[in-house]
């Protein structure tokens, strides 16, 4: 069985490159995606884990404290795009081009990781609580079914709504969800990694 610690770095490892990797925006298929929706979707089945290992007080606070951790990641990377090259060295203008945030992306998937998040543990923990224990990979079906098309919403209106043509935004929504939801099913199989924590009457 997998540790609940391998898991929770997991989880806080995939959050931080999705974000990074959010910065630009590709074509798949004829779609515009941006490219953290390649790695963001296993979050959510990482996230069901680390709640079915350590339980949903642990997966509540792991969802705040990565999301400070990649505000705190933006802000290092802005103030690090900012100061003043080592000329010796040379200009170095390519970490700026790169990994310099564009904030409204990064206050976009922030919000939508911590909404979506929450729904999903929230989901799971009420399929756990209200229909069954069996069928572990219906929580992760169910939970995710309803927090992917949120995050995705959310995302792609708050990030690019009213900077790229409505048609784009909506290709981008829909991209997200068609990837995390393919994501998903690849995925299930993983809730069965770890061991089921105790009940300790948490809610």
């Amino acid at each position: 069985m997998v540790s609940a610690s391998i898991v929770i770095a997991s989880y806080a490892a995939f959050q931080m490159m999705a974000d990074i990797a959010s910065l630009r925006i590709v074509t798949v298929a004829g779609f515009s995606v941006d490219a953290g929706t390649f790695v963001y979707p296993f979050t959510f089945t990482l996230r069901d884990l680390v709640h079915k290992t350590a339980g949903i007080r642990v997966a509540r606070t792991l969802i705040i404290t990565v999301a400070v951790l990649n505000l705190i990641m933006a802000l290092l990377f802005w103030l690090t795009s900012i100061l003043p090259p080592d000329m010796s060295v040379g200009p170095q203008v390519e970490f700026g081009m790169v990994l310099a945030p564009v904030w409204r992306i990064v206050f976009a998937s922030i919000l939508a990781e911590v909404v979506s998040e929450l729904i999903d543990t929230e989901g799971y923990r009420l399929w756990v609580e209200r229909v069954t224990h069996r069928y572990q990979w219906a929580r992760v079906l169910v939970s995710n079914a309803v927090s992917v098309p949120v995050d995705s919403l959310i995302f792609a209106w708050l990030a690019f709504g009213g900077t790229m043509p409505n048609a784009v935004v909506w290709s981008i929504f829909v991209s997200n969800v068609l990837i995390k939801g393919a994501t998903t099913l690849i995925s299930l199989p993983g809730i069965y990694l770890v061991k089921e924590k105790e009940p300790e009457g948490d809610s």
